[in-house]
């Protein structure tokens, strides 16, 4: 999966622009537009820990990447990745509070493996990365929504709640293209900030039966 770097994030449309960090909610949603996919990003903040979930799902809407990060103090303590679809990859790293590695595991199909000093390095960076390019969505106000899509164009969200994202007629005619002649019931994920709303991602899941929920998370 490759991430669009921070810079790139701060200009994305949607964003009113990086400023200082705001105030937010302990829990929040948020994401973006990735190469060949979409991120989404749960995060939760509760003390000095911090818990992030990012889920990149191609456009293909297989192979979904689930990333599970926490910090403590500002410093890494643990990565989980997992791979899904035919060739599933599961990574999980931990650190001690001074960053040195403390367990590592990769488990592939049928078999484990050690991964490369220069791999944990890997995971390390783009977690700070990952970290960096949440705090700046953050700061420009871009919020995660999902919901199921309704016949008159519009949305019951994952709280039950029936709501109209204001789509364009480009974000309609993807959602149709999903839905097909025969009318396939779709999730759609959208991204709303001050300067409007954008369409992130379309898919036949049902993406609320996923969605994290804040007590749980």
């Amino acid at each position: 999966m490759r991430i669009r770097t921070f810079s790139l994030v701060c200009g994305l449309a949607l964003l009113a622009g990086c400023s200082t960090h705001n105030e937010s909610s302990d829990f929040t949603a948020s994401g973006y537009l990735a190469d060949h996919g979409a991120v989404r990003i749960w995060r939760k903040n509760y003390g000095e820990t911090v818990h992030m979930l990012t889920v990149y799902t191609p456009f293909s809407d297989s192979g979904v990447v689930e990333t599970y990060y926490t910090w403590q103090r500002n410093h890494l303590m643990s990565v989980e990745r997992h791979m899904k679809g035919s060739q599933p990859d599961d990574v999980t790293l931990r650190f001690d509070s001074g960053g040195k590695l403390s367990f590592m595991q990769r488990q592939l199909a049928g078999h484990r493996e050690p991964l490369r000093n220069d791999e944990v390095a890997l995971y390390q960076f783009d977690a700070q990365r990952m970290l960096q390019i949440s705090d700046a969505l953050l700061d420009g106000r871009v919020v995660l929504h999902q919901g199921r899509w309704q016949s008159d164009n519009k949305v019951i969200d994952c709280h039950d709640q029936y709501v109209d994202p204001s789509f364009d007629e480009h974000a309609l005619r993807a959602v149709q293209q999903i839905q097909g002649t025969d009318h396939t019931p779709v999730s759609v994920a959208w991204l709303q900030a001050a300067q409007g709303t954008q369409l992130l991602l379309v898919s036949t899941r049902d993406l609320c039966m996923a969605e994290p929920k804040e007590p749980s998370f």
